[in-house]
C-alpha cells in the first residue's frame, strides 16, 4: 500500500505548526524565503539570532527526525543537476516577484484568508504545473 502521501500530511502539519509558533512567538509571518532573503540583503540584520535560530531549526529537525523513522521514501526527483539549479533558480526568483513564498503565502497567507497569499498561491501552483508540463512533455528533462 502507497503510504508515502502520509510523511508529506505529517511535514505540512510540522511546517503548519512552525508557522503557528513563529507568530505566536514574535508576532511575525513565517516565510522562509523572507527571512532567509534578510540574511542574504542585509535588511533583517536587527533580527539575527531570531533568523539564525529559524533556518538551524529547518536543517537540524529533518536530521534528528531521520534516525527515529529511519523511512525510505521515494520522491521522484531528477538526477539532472542541470535542472535541480534551474529550479532552485527559478523558485528563488518567483519569491523574490511574489514578496513571498510557500510559507509565507501558503501556510501563513492562506490560513489567515489572506486575499493576496491566496492569489498568490493560486499563481505560483500554475506556474508550477505550467513548468512541469514544459520540463517533462515539451523539453523531455523530466
Amino acid at each position: 500500500m502507497e503510504t508515502d502521501w502520509i510523511w508529506g500530511l505529517v511535514g505540512g502539519g510540522i511546517i503548519g505548526l512552525g508557522g503557528a509558533v513563529y507568530l505566536l512567538g514574535n508576532g511575525r509571518i513565517m516565510g522562509a524565503s523572507g527571512i532567509f532573503g534578510g540574511l542574504i540583503d542585509g535588511s533583517g540584520w536587527n533580527t539575527l539570532w531570531e533568523r539564525l535560530a529559524f533556518l538551524v531549526g529547518v536543517i537540524v529537525t529533518p536530521l534528528i527526525l531521520w534516525p527515529i523513522y529511519n523511512v525510505e521514501i521515494d520522491t521522484h526527483m531528477t538526477t539532472n543537476v542541470g535542472v535541480i539549479i534551474v529550479a532552485g533558480l527559478l523558485v528563488g526568483v518567483g519569491t523574490r516577484i511574489a514578496n513571498g513564498c510557500t510559507s509565507g503565502h501558503g501556510v501563513c497567507g492562506i490560513s489567515r484568508l489572506s486575499l493576496r497569499g491566496i492569489v498568490a498561491t493560486v499563481f505560483y501552483i500554475l506556474a508550477g504545473g505550467l513548468t512541469l508540463a514544459i520540463f517533462r512533455h515539451v523539453l523531455g528533462l523530466i
